[in-house]
């Protein structure tokens, strides 16, 4: 088949299209540029402040390499308005909110496995391929979405919103490799890429000091920091700074009338602009055994009523009950206490290796008393 792999300059990538070559495809790449790391300025033309430029145009340059080695081509392709509106602008209103997003979610859904799935079809592509740990697979004749087989490296919480009807025309080819065999197999074969670090930061736009980047497009407002009892401790500089459960960045120190104990942030209250904060990193108000979930995408036509769900990437497993309250809305039940589970965050259902889909986080509670987030 002739596959369009998304080459991003990443070891992972650079493996993926290796594999591809290896199991007799047609391969070419893709680079995507959703960001203007050239002039570093956004797509309205204005020039960030306080931020260096981004790693983009070396990570170019790396994927190049690869691809000439490989003997592929590479395509570059500019998704930049595409990101700015479908991911970058909701990031910035989710913030404006009080909540927490996941641009790396939305980045999957908008631009990797939609802008790029069209761009790559016009390109004469009959699959595409993209360097996650995950995989696809087929129960009863349906593509599933399934964890990679390096649990510490699985990458499915990420693909929860993406199109369901794409992913049979997806490939990922090192879904079934661990990470140490991914990098081995780079190394063997020279790849630039090799010892490459992983990538961190925004979706596409890098790892920049999150606090002066949304300030570019965000403009703080100063408001009380406040115990769980009600005492003003000092002021905070922008609620977009903090997310449940953060415990630097509050400039609060040890008091006499306190404690020493650490503080870290439980709750948000974005009507009075107040940072409310609790001692200890077991504080009760940090925990929920129940949450309402919306803007629901499911891999799967039936969803069992037990599930395992991740409130974060990497947390363990939770058991969960579904309470379906409307089409795409479901109430969460966990079957144990919780720690910091956030607005804005994803919230992603598996059946054992299968991710039956997810949704956003929107309310959270502890025994039906809903949580102050946001």
């Amino acid at each position: 088949m002739k596959v369009i792999v998304g080459l991003s300059g990443g070891v992972d990538s650079s493996v993926a299209a290796y594999l591809l070559l290896q199991q007799g495809h047609t391969v070419e790449g893709l680079f995507m540029r959703n960001w203007d790391s050239v002039t570093n300025q956004d797509v309205l033309g204005n020039p960030e402040l306080n931020n260096p430029v981004c790693s983009q145009e070396e990570d170019y340059n790396d994927a190049k390499a690869v691809a000439d080695q490989l003997g592929i081509v590479l395509h570059r392709v500019d998704f930049i308005e595409e990101y700015w509106d479908s991911v970058f602008q909701p990031f910035l209103k989710e913030h404006q909110a009080g909540r927490t997003p996941n641009p790396d979610i939305l980045c999957n859904k908008f631009i990797k496995f939609d802008a790029f799935i069209v761009k790559a079809k016009a390109l004469g592509a009959e699959k595409i391929a993209m360097g996650h740990y995950a995989r696809v697979g087929q129960i009863n004749g349906t593509h599933q979405l399934l964890r990679g087989v390096d649990g510490d490296k699985d990458q499915t919480y990420f693909l929860s919103q993406m199109p369901p009807h794409q992913l049979a025309m997806t490939l990922f080819p090192i879904g079934e490799l661990k990470k140490s065999e991914v990098r081995a197999i780079a190394q063997q074969q020279g790849f630039i890429t090799a010892t490459k670090k992983d990538s961190t930061g925004i979706c596409f736009i890098g790892e920049r000091h999150y606090k002066d980047f949304l300030g570019n497009y965000l403009t703080p407002a100063v408001g009380p920091i406040v115990t769980d009892t009600g005492d003003a401790l000092g002021e905070h500089h922008g609620l977009v700074q903090f997310t449940i459960g953060q415990r630097r960045g509050m400039h609060i120190g040890g008091s006499k009338e306190h404690g020493v104990d650490p503080w870290f942030v439980v709750g948000k209250n974005i009507n009075t602009n107040t940072l409310m904060v609790g001692q200890g990193e077991d504080h009760p108000l940090l925990y929920a055994n129940q949450a309402v979930v919306t803007d629901l995408n499911w891999f799967t036509p039936k969803i069992p009523q037990t599930v395992q769900a991740k409130f974060r990437y990497r947390q363990k497993d939770i058991e969960c009950t579904l309470d379906v309250l409307d089409k795409d809305r479901v109430l969460v039940r966990m079957h144990q206490e919780v720690r910091a589970v956030t607005p804005g965050q994803a919230a992603v259902f598996y059946s054992g290796d299968v991710c039956l889909g997810g949704g956003v986080i929107d309310d959270v509670f502890m025994n039906e008393h809903r949580r102050q987030y946001g």
